[in-house]
């Protein structure tokens, strides 16, 4: 959960341990989300409003020439290093610092222009050319800019040539692409349900194949996770000049695709977009508002600006409908109305805001199994950033009671609207309420990252979480530790029916200028029988932890006790399901003398590990595995990082001679499995591509054995090892594997995925 900051988190602690007895049983007894919200608006104080100011300081958002001058310089090291990628992030970032107009943003836009130029985003280059002219470029530079713009022009003229032949290539030796545009809703073969003990579920009325798509969603709203490492810029094996960018540096704050050209706010230094669309939509939508207490935000956490943000997107028509309790009664007593009129029967366009926002407003949010001290957290925080939000002007308009007289009002009284404390508590009180949803109904937003190196020609990725949102459709879905869907996630427009694959760069002006969406599109991972309910799992699954460890996080966090058809099998299996999950089990551990697989003792004197065979009797203690197992993860992120910093050698090296500490893993575990992944990226680091294969083939077995054979992650492993063969020149063996990878890809991914694409190339070359 993404909470305020641990000193906010310590001070609101303190005065709940100082506030009077009577006033704290009082807090406790309340169950009503409003009683709560105004209880704890009346004990804000102004040291409280001060404490915020005071730990927000090392999060300033304010714009800074000289920050930006800095970032510039960054820029610039990185363009004579060559890395043009971590070029174009410094010089965004600098961007951002420079205050609108300043010569800095001129600098900083051209700058990047040049970056932009070098990594062949024409477009995107002319665009930033564009900006460093409006924005006072100095004249006696301006040739640079004419001569790059003239060079823009002419490489978009041959590339918009060779794309029409190449169209015209496509459609005779494959006939039409894909049509329909991808719209958000239901499939016709699934409906809503609602029975007092599941509450509101997907149920199947009809077969729904391997890999259809159930649904597909469009976040109510979502908030960029700041400080997640996105990119680590290199130039000649060296960390360039700021190192790691997070992903609040390269994606899109509202629609998180990424960019190398984001269009920064105009008055703070954080926020930034990938086109002025999304960054006029989400001003209109929360940034209006947010962007003042941008730094309180920052410390505040996360899910508060979450919540905030969804009540501010809601206004206050929607969230009184919302509170209306007949309504909520009809919403109850017609479970199918969201497949009532067809397949898609509601939109994701923002005519459709007050239905979304009905399914959300109405998610449990579990107050009364709160503890008094989070709830207390909770309502201090969403009360604290209310009176913020008030001090800095009037109401936003969507929360505006006054109506017509709305610009009357703003123009006589200097400091806005000043009637915040009349009805607009309600805002407040939606916020609060929506933060304590969050705790069970928001959304990891996961995204594949690629970790591999610049040139490296095996692609290396991992899943990375860069967004916490709220969904009106997915929150739909109950839970199972074996889902029988798998989710997939997107920046793109989804109502256009834009090819996902399709580079930025050559998208048109017209195209550029559609904001984007992220999207979650939910798959069959399974044939999914008519009557069975459709399902997701809300943490790891049965593949990644042990069944009590699951319970009881899903009982922490989600306030229920797991009984899904895998817990209830494994239950009966305790010592059986304890022995697999286990990193230290007879399968997966091998005795270091005898090669022996190791079974689990426990007697008088110890727990440990024992050779299965007689004739060797070789001991471990558990502490001594423990440590085995510690020394070979720590090895192995040594290997990682010198992989990544294109230093295979030396990554071979320890490979060699120090994963081992003493311990034999067997080949199916799941470490084994890591290392021999690192192992096949350094050999195909160095062009040792038979090597490289055998290993990655090792690889897929220990992820087949821990995913299973119909899993996205074996696909990706899959999928890495035709690229390898492909690479080495084995045609036969790249051949063999494309068909189970296409199935595995189109199953899990989708047939428009990016790596079906490359696959379909690798196949075209191969055959001829």
């Amino acid at each position: 959960m993404d909470l305020p900051c641990v000193q906010w988190q310590d001070h609101v602690a303190q005065k709940w341990v100082g506030i009077d007895p009577d006033v704290k049983e009082h807090f406790t007894s309340l169950l009503e989300i409003d009683d709560i919200f105004k209880c704890s608006l009346s004990m804000i104080t102004p040291d409280d409003l001060d404490f915020v100011d005071s730990i927000s300081v090392g999060s300033s958002v304010q714009k800074d020439a000289e920050k930006a001058a800095r970032c510039r310089e960054g820029g610039n090291s990185s363009f004579r290093s060559r890395d043009y990628t971590s070029a174009a992030l410094h010089y965004t970032q600098g961007a951002c610092f420079a205050p609108v107009g300043s010569e800095q943003l001129s600098l900083c836009y051209a700058n990047r222009s040049a970056a932009l130029y070098h990594l062949q985003h024409y477009q995107d280059s002319l665009d930033d050319i564009s900006k460093a002219m409006k924005s006072g470029y100095p004249p006696h530079l301006l040739h640079k800019l004419k001569e790059r713009r003239t060079q823009c022009l002419k490489h978009l003229s041959v590339s918009q040539k060779a794309k029409e032949d190449g169209h015209k290539a496509a459609s005779k030796n494959h006939g039409p692409e894909e049509q329909g545009s991808l719209q958000c809703g239901i499939c016709p073969e699934a409906v809503m349900s609602f029975d007092p003990e599941k509450g509101r579920h997907l149920v199947a009325t009809e077969r729904i194949g391997a890999g259809e798509v159930i649904l597909t969603d469009r976040p109510y709203s979502c908030v960029l996770i700041p400080g997640m490492e996105g990119v680590r810029g290199t130039a000649g094996g060296q960390d360039t000049e700021g190192g790691v960018f997070g992903t609040e540096q390269r994606r899109c704050h509202r629609c998180l695709c990424e960019t190398l050209s984001a269009v920064p706010c105009d008055w703070c230094s954080y926020s930034r977009y990938c086109s002025t669309s999304c960054q006029q939509e989400a001003w209109e939508e929360h940034h209006h508002w947010e962007c003042p207490v941008g730094a309180d935000l920052m410390v505040m956490g996360v899910m508060s600006q979450l919540a905030l943000r969804v009540a501010l997107k809601a206004g206050l028509r929607n969230v009184q409908r919302a509170r209306d309790p007949i309504r909520e009664e009809l919403t109850k007593s017609q479970p199918s109305s969201l497949n009532s009129k067809s397949p898609h029967s509601y939109s994701c366009h923002s005519t459709s805001n007050s239905d979304s926002y009905l399914r959300v407003f109405h998610l449990l949010h579990h107050l009364n199994r709160h503890s008094p001290c989070l709830r207390f957290l909770y309502a201090v925080t969403i009360a604290t950033v209310f009176l913020k939000l008030s001090k800095v002007g009037p109401p936003p308009s969507s929360w505006d009671f006054s109506g017509p007289s709305r610009e009357k009002n703003q123009s006589n009284q200097e400091g806005g609207i000043t009637d915040w404390g009349s009805e607009l508590w309600l805002l407040g009180s939606a916020a609060l309420r929506h933060i304590v949803q969050l705790g069970c109904n928001a959304q990891a937003i996961i995204m594949l990252q690629n970790i591999g190196t610049r040139n490296s020609a095996v692609q290396s990725s991992r899943e990375i979480r860069i967004a916490t949102a709220i969904f009106p459709t997915l929150s739909l879905l109950n839970h199972s530790c074996s889902p029988n869907t798998s989710l997939v996630f997107e920046s793109r427009d989804v109502l256009c029916g834009s090819d996902p694959s399709a580079d930025i760069s050559e998208h048109t002006a017209e195209d550029r200028s559609k904001p984007c969406r992220v999207t979650v599109t939910v798959r069959a991972a399974k044939v999914i029988p008519p009557g069975q309910e459709i399902l997701h799992c809300y943490g790891p699954d049965s593949r990644r932890m042990a069944t009590k460890d699951r319970q009881r996080l899903l009982l922490e966090q989600y306030f229920f006790l797991c009984r899904c058809e895998t817990c209830s099998l494994q239950q009966q299996q305790d010592e059986e399901e304890e022995e697999k999950q286990e990193k230290g089990t007879a399968s997966s551990l091998l005795c270091g003398k005898c090669k022996g697989s190791l079974r689990k003792f426990s007697e008088s004197k110890g727990k440990g590990f024992m050779c299965s065979q007689s004739c060797c009797g070789h001991r471990m203690s558990s502490s001594e595995v423990s440590r085995s197992l510690q020394s070979i993860r720590a090895d192995l992120e040594k290997v990682v990082d010198l992989l990544q910093t294109e230093q295979p050698d030396k990554a071979l090296k320890i490979l060699r001679t120090k994963c081992r500490s003493g311990l034999i893993l067997a080949e199916t575990h799941p470490l084994q499995g890591e290392l021999d992944d690192a192992t096949a990226r350094a050999y195909a680091a160095i062009g040792d591509w038979n090597n490289a294969a055998s290993y990655l083939q090792r690889s897929a077995a220990a992820v087949g054995s821990q995913y299973g054979e119909d899993s996205i992650e074996l696909g990706y492993q899959l999928f890495k090892l035709v690229q390898l063969h492909f690479n080495g020149g084995s045609r036969t063996p790249a051949l063999s594997l494309i068909p189970k990878v296409r199935h595995l890809l189109c199953l899990h991914r989708g047939p428009r995925c990016q790596e079906l694409q490359e696959l379909q190339a690798m196949e075209d070359c191969l055959r001829g």
